[in-house]
């Protein structure tokens, strides 16, 4: 295989010299782990702007955009050429589907095989002229060589199981799930790869590897090389720290895609420098719908551990309670953060705890009667997985007593649910997973602030 993958890359305008040099843009991709190399499985390109994908299978790890001025003839195969698509989605998850094209009735056989040559999956059949299409069920094996033969010819795709792991319990098969007569509606792989590239173009690249995906979205200008970190726990690209308009500097955690502070906010003062009001009276907190700060317990000493509470009502201020570039998150936005660490159920909720804890298995300094920590538990313990931190600062109920400091942590986000309330999620020291609940608005909940996609 060639350690360059060359696309075509086709704009609107007039056919230059044939003698000229095409101007060229070289993208070079890597990934590695605490500095340590990653081998690339595959590198998934997609063309935000104007539409359209392309994938690298490694170990081709450089994609060259040649792009000139001439129209794009992104034609589908002709209508008497026996072809195979590539596989979609690839890399898959379980499953997969594949076309076949034929110009005339014949005798087809799909051969399945593992990168050994194991054979894996058959499928023989005499079929009619016309686009047919078959779905793939992958069984234990990452890599598969897809092998149509037929009157004489035969093709093969190199297929990218994601996930490794049989689909429903069931073995490796291929199942035939359709014709369309003489319909010819599919694009032939050569066609499929000519890639549509601009100067300007927003491109993401997606990488796989053993230890699961990642993703850069850029707008590429010239050579370039991006690395995809597998790291977990580092700072965000660019942005190792913020700071609100208090002074208090934050710093950040990139998660999958997403880049928040790894601490709870400490704010006393919306960004466009209004005040924050600091609502001490339990009266006058229970009867607030704008928005109010307080500190656990009306003792400023817990800023440094835990952050302010805040009433909901702050979280949707038009002043904005967020740094610049920053919000407050949607229900729908922490709901992607516990998806990509796994779901609800445990042990995703301790992943996502800090592991300071009274008398953490852990041990080092993980184990700590000091705040900010968690209170003892010996299965449910924080591990960090992610560096997300977060920590149990408690909460203020709307009658404006305090309680569960140590023991829970719930920070608001901008969701929400009803006139009186609105969506939370919440971490518990008892139990391993993540909840989401709903509660009043007046209630004093903690703040982790998102950057704007």
């Amino acid at each position: 295989m060639k350690t360059k993958t060359l696309l075509s890359i086709l704009a609107l305008g007039l056919i230059g010299s044939a003698f000229s040099q095409k101007p060229t843009l070289e993208l070079t991709f890597t990934a590695e782990n605490n500095g340590q190399y990653i081998p690339l499985d595959s590198i998934f390109i997609e063309n935000l702007t104007q539409g359209g994908d392309t994938t690298l299978y490694a170990p081709d790890t450089v994609l060259v955009l040649d792009y000139v001025t001439s129209i794009g003839d992104n034609e589908t195969i002709e209508e008497n050429t026996f072809s195979l698509s590539q596989n979609y989605p690839n890399p898959f998850k379980g499953e997969t589907k594949v076309n076949l094209y034929l110009p005339e009735k014949g005798n087809i056989k799909i051969s399945v095989r593992d990168i050994l040559g194991r054979e894996q999956a058959q499928y023989k059949n005499t079929l009619n002229r016309g686009n047919h299409s078959f779905t793939f069920y992958a069984g234990n094996e990452k890599y598969y060589l897809l092998t149509v033969s037929g009157k004489q010819t035969s093709q093969t795709i190199k297929m990218l199981n994601a996930v490794s792991h049989k689909t429903n319990g069931e073995q490796c098969k291929i199942v035939y799930t359709g014709n369309k007569g003489n319909v010819n509606g599919f694009k032939s792989q050569q066609a499929i790869n000519s890639f549509m590239f601009n100067h300007g173009d927003e491109l993401k690249y997606t990488a796989y590897t053993d230890v699961g995906e990642k993703t850069i979205i850029d707008l590429p200008t010239g050579n370039q090389t991006y690395t995809f970190n597998y790291a977990l726990g580092v700072p965000c690209p660019g942005i190792p720290t913020i700071t609100d308009i208090d002074g208090n500097t934050y710093n950040t955690v990139q998660i999958g895609e997403q880049c928040w502070m790894k601490e709870n906010l400490k704010t006393t003062t919306y960004r466009n420098s209004t005040p924050i009001p600091n609502v001490t009276n339990s009266n006058s907190w229970y009867n607030r719908i704008t928005g109010a700060y307080i500190w656990y317990d009306n003792v400023i000493s817990w800023k440094n551990s835990y952050g302010a509470l805040y009433n909901w009502y702050a979280t949707v201020d038009t002043n904005r309670l967020c740094p610049t570039g920053w919000h407050v998150p949607t229900i729908d936005e922490w709901a992607t953060l516990i998806d990509f660490v796994g779901g609800n159920d445990p042990p995703h909720g301790n992943e996502l705890k800090s592991c300071r804890q009274v008398n953490s298995p852990l041990g080092g300094g993980c184990n700590t009667t000091e705040h900010p920590r968690w209170n003892e538990h010996n299965t449910h313990y924080g591990t960090d997985d992610y560096g997300f931190s977060s920590l149990p600062g408690g909460h203020r109920f709307c009658d404006g007593t305090f309680g569960y400091i140590g023991n829970f942590g719930v920070w608001w986000s901008s969701t929400e649910n009803s006139s009186n309330n609105a969506l939370f999620p919440i971490l518990y020291y008892y139990y391993g997973g993540v909840g989401v609940d709903v509660s009043y608005k007046q209630n004093g909940f903690s703040v982790r602030c998102l950057r704007d996609f």
